[in-house]
């Protein structure tokens, strides 16, 4: 498998003009752009499944896929309308350590849970039963399919469908109907200065390098003496390493649009994008063979070293502290 072709670096402005910029490019370019993308995945998916919403059918789950690589190229922008009504944990509930997930499916389906018939219901079912997780586990996993509730769950496929284009289109209307000119155009009450609006988005580009090495990689990776490959992140369907690709392509545009293209910075980008395209472990279930899991730890690597570059090299020149800990803002 080779991913290069699903997947931009970083110098840097000191001045505020140049940031606020930036900020307004980082909206225009990247942010709206992408949450566009997804509301439009998203629509073809509540389509597909209305119009065949058996978990075998093929143009469901060729949605269902673009769908979710559309929600990885936004993943990382946890903040503003994305925050707004826990949207973003409705999208995407992981990781599950509790496995809380196929608990609220077995429970609606157990019950015959009569929530799914309307959105607002729907909305306040437990958020580990919505979503592109809880939809995988429906399209992809046997537990979930015993013909004696095929009809109830083809219908709860529908409804988690509907409810992730409703929440997709609900980020994509708020960036579009206000909190993008927040962003791009600093000085108001969400963002007082270009400095406040570049380390929001700095921090987002941080936290998901993090998330990356430490959740997506680490979780599976486990420990050498405990690997847990049945940690990796969407692995039913396929898309562990997939996740990780569109990430850090995702964030490369980003690393690129916050400054001026550092050379150094790309570098780094593609180092781990190679290292990744010559993986060819789809859902990381080598981490428990030392040779293969060695090169799982070898992205692992290359991710981290991207973030300290970030953190050490380009923050700095951005006004923002080498070691800041993009966790709790310090």
């Amino acid at each position: 498998m080779r991913f290069l072709s699903l997947a931009l670096s970083i110098l840097l402005p000191a001045a505020h003009i140049v940031q606020a910029a930036e900020s307004e490019a980082i909206v225009q370019a990247h942010i709206l752009p992408r949450y566009a993308l997804l509301d439009s995945e998203t629509a073809k998916l509540a389509d597909a499944a209305e119009a065949d919403c058996r978990p075998q059918s093929e143009a469901l789950q060729t949605a269902y896929h673009s769908a979710f690589d559309a929600w990885i190229g936004v993943a990382h922008l946890r903040f503003g309308p994305s925050e707004q009504g826990d949207r973003a944990f409705a999208l995407a509930f992981w990781p599950d350590p509790r496995g809380s997930t196929p608990k609220a499916l077995g429970a609606l389906i157990r019950d015959a849970d009569p929530a799914l018939d309307a959105a607002d219901s729907f909305a306040s079912v437990s958020i580990a039963a919505r979503g592109f997780y809880a939809l995988e586990y429906l399209l992809y996993d046997p537990a979930f399919k015993d013909a004696q509730t095929a009809e109830y769950q083809c219908r709860l496929i529908t409804a988690i469908t509907q409810d992730i284009h409703r929440n997709a289109a609900a980020i994509r209307a708020g960036w579009e109907d206000g909190y993008g000119a927040l962003l791009a155009h600093p000085g108001n009450d969400t963002y007082r200065s270009a400095d406040e609006a570049t380390r929001q988005v700095f921090t987002a580009l941080s936290t998901g390098l993090e998330f990356n090495a430490d959740t997506r990689l680490g979780r599976p990776l486990g420990t050498f003496d405990r690997p847990r490959p049945n940690r990796a992140e969407a692995r039913r369907s396929g898309r562990s390493l997939r996740h990780v690709v569109l990430s850090l392509a995702s964030l490369r545009e980003l690393a690129g649009l916050i400054s001026d293209s550092d050379a150094e910075l790309d570098r780094k980008f593609e180092l781990a994008l190679e290292r990744a395209d010559r993986l060819d472990d789809p859902i990381f279930a080598g981490v428990a063979d030392p040779a293969k899991r060695f090169r799982v730890e070898a992205l692992q690597q290359s991710v981290r070293d991207i973030r300290s570059v970030l953190s050490e090299h380009v923050g700095p020149r951005l006004g923002i502290a080498a070691g800041f800990n993009s966790m709790d803002g310090d």
